[in-house]
């Protein structure tokens, strides 16, 4: 375990430093359970391209893939998780992510559609003395770069519920966002998967870039 928490802190600690290398990373989660953690696979591409764009990040343009349980995860400071169905962290998964996340790690959850009622028990797993805050439109993610005075902007119907954005804290520090309702991921995929009107996928890449940005460079 000592060794374990030396090796976070080192790589952790140098996120600040490497923010804008050229070999920053993001990755998508790969969970068991037999949800389809795949899903948009054209989306965080897009959205790190967006991002070297617009925010002046200089992220590489591919996204990898990490365990729940792997070491690897404390080398990426952003991690995405999505999908439709069933989620399941064992419990050295959910340690795993825990101290991933209280080390300075980021993790975003986009609800596909279909995955609430699985991953809401799986967050709690991680954290069984947190509890999920819905956030208020004030929060800065949600102006940090691109204004949302609405708060989450909803990217596909689904079953006509609002967006919500939900967060873990740890302390002042917004450590884990559960995006529902909305499904940004969706707005992010290739023009042609979904035909979605343009200006619905600004609002889902814009959204993205808030996200990213906050969790990059924290609030304006």
């Amino acid at each position: 375990m000592l060794k374990k928490w030396i090796f976070t802190f080192v790589v952790l600690s140098g996120f600040a430093v490497h923010l804008q290398a050229q070999d920053l990373r993001i990755a998508v989660l790969k969970y068991s359970g037999g949800g389809d953690w795949y899903a948009n696979p054209t989306s965080l591409p897009n959205l790190i391209a967006y991002c070297n764009e617009h925010i002046n990040t200089k992220i590489h343009p591919d996204n990898e893939v990490v365990e729940p349980g792997s070491p690897q995860i404390f080398l990426y400071p952003f991690v995405h998780m999505t999908g439709h169905g069933n989620v399941v962290f064992s419990s050295e998964e959910a340690d795993n992510l825990r101290a991933y996340m209280l080390a300075g790690g980021f993790l975003h959850i986009d609800d596909n559609y279909g995955m609430d009622k699985y991953v809401r028990p799986e967050i709690k797993r991680i954290f069984p003395d947190k509890e999920l805050v819905l956030l208020d439109p004030s929060h800065p993610i949600f102006s940090v770069v691109y204004d949302f005075p609405q708060g989450l902007p909803k990217i596909h119907e689904h079953d006509g519920l609002p967006p919500q954005a939900f967060g873990v804290f740890d302390g002042d520090r917004l450590m884990l966002l559960y995006t529902y309702e909305s499904d940004l991921g969706n707005g992010w995929e290739d023009p042609d998967v979904h035909n979605d009107p343009e200006h619905i996928r600004q609002k889902a890449m814009r959204m993205g870039a808030n996200i990213i940005q906050y969790v990059f460079h924290g609030a304006k």
